[in-house]
């Protein structure tokens, strides 16, 4: 997957979220949907783990392709 592939999943995944959110103004969301915006919400932390390793291996003069998508319980306990 290169940066092109990762912005535009960054991309599907945000409007899908968006949708979710705003389906049904004033009404709280099923837990099936409650589910699936978690499930978004660290597949999009992933992605844009993802893309800040390869830029930076990038300016390093590194492969960007030796970067990997880490486990959700890694990106999920890093400080905002």
């Amino acid at each position: 997957m290169d940066d092109v592939d990762i912005v535009r999943r960054i991309s599907q995944l945000a409007d899908e979220e968006h949708q979710l959110e705003g389906a049904q103004p004033g009404e709280a969301l099923s837990n099936d949907q409650l589910d699936r915006l978690r499930e978004i919400e660290v597949a999009l932390d992933q992605c844009w783990d993802l893309l800040r390793q390869r830029r930076a291996r990038r300016n390093v003069g590194e492969d960007p392709d030796s970067a990997h998508a880490r486990p959700a319980d890694v990106v999920e306990r890093y400080e905002q």
